[in-house]
């Protein structure tokens, strides 16, 4: 690792500012590779550490790893989500943050590393995690594909690239009386009361309401999240949680309750997020998760009727935006056969 200098700690005095400030300012950046994430999964079982290359004193490459006991066993699984972030197109860098990864990793007891960068699915991409010793994962942790709205636009061009449908309902909430604002504490608790609602009624699970405010705890203060309620006569008819860093904002979760559904919320909601992360701004909005099927191919047909996620790309591409695929989760073992093991306990 000539040339630069390695610090891992998850308490040095550089980790959570100077670490913080380096990826927001980061081509790859990312709110999951915050430093509020750490401490967000750490809430939740999870250990966090940040390692990072320095040129100088300038930190310039590095990666936020999460560590987590596997069960029956004394070993660790280690994930970078979103992550590493460096400049790929430097091969001494790549080479020195990976041998400072891999050797973390080990030394913390890790079966295995599984990464998720922020690099589309171009082959050239798949074929460096390959060289880089990596596998594909059997599945990824975060979205593989999602929709990305251009909020460079004027709000007039940005609307005119929603399909007519979406357009009117969004026009349509309005006029039929929902307001939408942003949210404080007190809310959280109505959307994780809506949460509830929404799992039940498309029957997919959710997480523990203290999930939710702790993510609120972690991010809001810091304005890396806004909770958005849309209301009738004072009553919340659908929520979202949306986290920002940098020039990019990001639709994390969502809820909406059983009643005045025909009022279309969730549309004005995803709207007036937009335009309050294009008054930030924001240049992107991230509506965070589509099918991968949509990424392979975007005229892939939605099944009748659309279940699970395919419910939800009939909702998101009505927005106008761009279906984006990463490169998606690659394993890296660190001791023989241990993928088929790591995979038959579900990691």
């Amino acid at each position: 690792m000539k040339g630069f200098a390695v610090r891992a700690s998850s308490n040095a005095e550089w980790s959570e500012n100077t670490w913080d400030a380096f990826v927001q300012g980061h081509p790859f950046s990312h709110p999951l590779q915050l430093s509020a994430w750490g401490r967000f999964k750490e809430a939740f079982g999870w250990k966090s550490e940040r390692l990072g290359l320095f040129v100088s004193s300038d930190l310039a490459a590095g990666a936020q790893i999460l560590y987590r006991r596997l069960p029956g066993l004394p070993l660790k699984f280690a994930y970078v989500p979103r992550g590493p972030l460096l400049d790929w197109d430097n091969t001494a860098q790549v080479a020195a943050l990976f041998a400072a990864i891999h050797q973390q990793a080990r030394q913390r007891g890790a079966l295995m590393l599984r990464i998720e960068p922020e690099l589309k699915d171009f082959p050239e991409h798949r074929q460096r995690m390959v060289d880089l010793g990596f596998a594909p994962a059997p599945h990824a942790i975060q979205p593989q594909t999602t929709v990305w709205i251009d909020l460079l636009p004027s709000e007039e061009e940005i609307l005119a690239r929603m399909k007519q449908k979406w357009r009117y309902n969004v026009r349509l909430a309005g006029r039929k009386g929902v307001v939408v604002r942003q949210g404080d504490a007190a809310d959280v608790e109505r959307f994780i009361e809506l949460m509830q609602v929404t799992g039940q009624r498309k029957d997919f699970g959710v997480h523990d309401p203290e999930y939710y405010r702790t993510f609120w705890r972690m991010f809001a203060p810091a304005g890396h999240a806004a909770l958005f309620a849309a209301e009738f006569e004072d009553e919340m008819l659908a929520g979202i949680l949306v986290a920002r860093l940098g020039d990019k904002a990001y639709y994390f979760y969502g809820a909406s309750g059983n009643k005045r559904r025909n009022l279309m919320p969730s549309h004005l909601l995803q709207w007036e997020a937009m335009r309050w992360a294009k008054a930030n701004g924001c240049t992107g909005y991230d509506l965070w998760g589509v099918p991968d099927e949509v990424g392979l191919n975007p005229d892939a047909p939605v099944p009748d009727p659309p279940e699970g996620m395919w419910g939800v790309w009939r909702f998101k591409r009505g927005f106008g935006g761009e279906i984006v695929r990463y490169v998606g989760a690659w394993d890296k073992p660190y001791y023989p056969f241990v993928l088929p093991l790591a995979r038959r306990i579900g990691v």
